[in-house]
Formats: structure tokens, C-alpha cells, sequence
């Protein structure tokens, strides 16, 4: 199949690329490249530069590449800067998914999935959290992914498109950005494997629910190509497993000091230290995925440890000493 994906030259975008070429399809690649990067991708992918913003130019792309499946990563990701600037933030996240959706009506594409968000959804929740509970965000950027999924639930209702909405959890692994706000594994690896200290936000205790790269990719995947119901289905993508900051941070520092040991550079990594509790961090987030595996046969595979291991040895390949 031709499977159009914006934003896949980014991180998520990236692995789910390349998990479509392992299953035999054909993707090609919109991207702004503001935070992706043409070496995030094999070198016969097709890919087109552009601004999901811009109509005429997505317009060009689609007549090129005649996708039968779209899947839609572009996003504007940050949470403070939807709050400094929330017109842009909803010029991406909704005016460009709007673009996306009106050349996937014009274009007849048979399957829409969406990027959307399990956190900002859902709030502080202490149990896992299925796709029934409540949702009630409270950024510019939760507001415009909430808004993204009945924008997309509209589309499908009233020009017959199936689509999913994948609600992510705390997504991590190789050639994750360390300077966005919801890179934290990243932004760890990055300061650890340089020698540095990292700091935590307030006690540290903040609960996460950490979803390795890989099965992400494999879960849109199983979205976009998978039996699903008429209509949107929104879908959970986690593993319903509590993580505080202490923990994951004490893991990393473990894991990094033992890639140094290896690399043969005798570095001490400081304790972390601890600064304000950030505004509007969330105390707890967990999501259950039990929909997605019943529907889809979708299982997280790739335990915290095991995640946080390849992903400190990529970053410790991609990291200068």
C-alpha cells in the first residue's frame, strides 16, 4: 500500500517508516524538517519538504504520491509553547490536520490515523486510564489534540473515512529529540553520557507510563493496515506501568556509566539534582492499552530496561565525548 506520513522524518515518524517498509508497503514522507532530519530515514524514501500549513504545497504532495493510507505525525509537541502561543499552536495542530484531512477526502485514502495524546487528555489519573475516561485538558496543546480527534471523528462521519487516534503514552527510544520538553529519556542520555547532572523537577515522583519506540511504530502499523470498526476508534499506546523520575533517572545513570565503562572513559556521573516542581506537570499518567490489543493484537514487547538500553547505546553513538 502507499502510505503517506507527515512528520516521518521525526522521531515516532521515523520508526513507524521504517516499520512500513519491513511489512512490504510504500511510504513517502512530508516533513518541515524543523525537528526531523532527512538521516532519520533510508535513503530511497521518498521525501517531500514542507509545512503541513501549507495547502497548495501538501496539494503537490498528494498528486505526487497518490497515498492510499495516510498516517498524520506532524504535530506542534510542546506544551509551554502552546501556552506562550496558541494560535500557532492550533495553526499546526489544527489548521494542518485539517489540510491533511481535505486532500485525504479529495484523494479517496481508505485509512486515516492521527497522533494524538494519552496525557494531555486524561489528566492526573492514578489508575490506567482507558479510552472511556474523561477527557479534560487544560494547554493550548491538549485543547487543539482533543479538538484534532473530533475534527477527524467529523471527517470520518461524514465522508465514510476510517480513522484511529492514537493516544500515546510517554514515548521514548532512539533518535528522540534531547531538546524538546517531552524528551526526558532523551535529554537524560544526552546530559548523562556527557558527564553532566541532570536535573529533576521537584521530589522526582512523578508516575509515567513509558512506551518503547518500536512498539509505537508497530501499533500504527497494525492501525493503519488492521480490522477496525467504521468510523474513529481512539487507541491507547502504553504499557500501564508506573515509572517515577527517581527510578528512570536512577536506571539511566546505571546504564550510562556502564556504556562509558565500556567505551573506556573513566567518568563519574553526578547524583541528580533536584529543582522547582515544573507548573502543570502532571503527578501521575497511565494508560491502558487493553482496547488496542483486543481489537488489533497489539502487546508492548520491549520491557522499560531493554528500551533503556538500546536507547542509551544510540545515544551514546550519536553523542560527541
Amino acid at each position: 500500500m502507499r502510505v503517506l506520513v507527515t512528520g516521518g522524518a521525526g522521531f515516532i515518524g521515523s520508526h513507524i517508516v521504517d516499520a512500513l517498509c519491513r511489512a512490504g508497503h510504500e511510504p513517502s514522507v512530508v516533513d518541515d524538517l524543523s525537528s526531523g532530519s532527512r538521516s532519520n530515514l533510508p535513503a530511497d524514501i521518498p521525501l517531500f519538504e514542507g509545512d503541513v500549513r501549507d495547502a497548495d504545497r501538501l496539494a503537490a504532495v498528494f498528486r505526487e504520491t497518490r497515498p492510499q493510507l495516510v498516517c498524520h505525525q506532524a504535530a506542534q509537541m510542546s506544551v509551554s509553547r502552546s501556552v506562550r502561543d496558541p494560535r500557532f499552536d492550533a495553526d499546526v495542530n489544527l489548521i494542518g490536520l485539517i489540510n491533511v484531512l481535505d486532500l485525504s477526502v479529495q484523494g479517496d485514502v481508505e485509512r486515516f490515523v492521527f497522533a494524538s495524546s494519552g496525557g494531555v487528555l486524561y489528566g492526573d489519573v492514578f489508575e490506567p486510564a482507558d479510552e472511556d475516561h474523561p477527557s479534560n485538558p487544560v494547554s493550548p496543546y491538549g485543547i487543539s489534540k482533543w479538538g484534532g480527534e473530533k475534527y477527524l471523528e467529523f471527517y470520518c462521519r461524514q465522508h465514510g473515512l476510517t480513522g484511529a487516534a492514537m493516544r500515546y503514552a510517554n514515548v521514548y527510544g532512539p533518535r528522540q529529540n534531547p531538546h524538546g520538553e517531552a524528551g526526558v529519556v532523551a535529554i537524560f542520555c544526552r546530559t548523562m553520557l556527557g558527564g553532566g547532572q541532570i536535573t529533576i523537577n521537584g521530589d522526582g515522583s512523578c508516575i509515567r507510563d513509558y512506551v518503547y519506540v518500536e512498539d509505537v511504530a508497530r501499533a500504527n502499523l497494525l492501525a493503519l493496515t488492521g480490522d477496525l470498526p467504521t468510523g474513529m476508534t481512539p487507541l491507547n499506546v502504553g504499557t500501564a506501568h508506573r515509572t517515577d523520575v527517581n527510578q528512570l533517572a536512577g536506571v539511566l545513570r546505571t546504564l550510562c556509566t556502564a556504556h562509558l565503562q565500556e567505551a573506556g572513559r573513566t567518568v563519574t556521573i553526578p547524583e541528580p539534582a533536584h529543582g522547582p516542581h515544573r507548573a502543570g506537570d502532571l503527578q501521575s499518567s497511565l494508560v491502558s492499552s487493553r482496547r488496542l490489543s483486543e481489537l488489533l493484537g497489539w502487546q508492548a514487547t520491549v520491557p522499560l530496561n531493554e528500551g533503556l538500553q538500546h536507547t542509551v547505546r544510540w545515544f551514546g553513538e550519536h553523542t560527541e565525548a
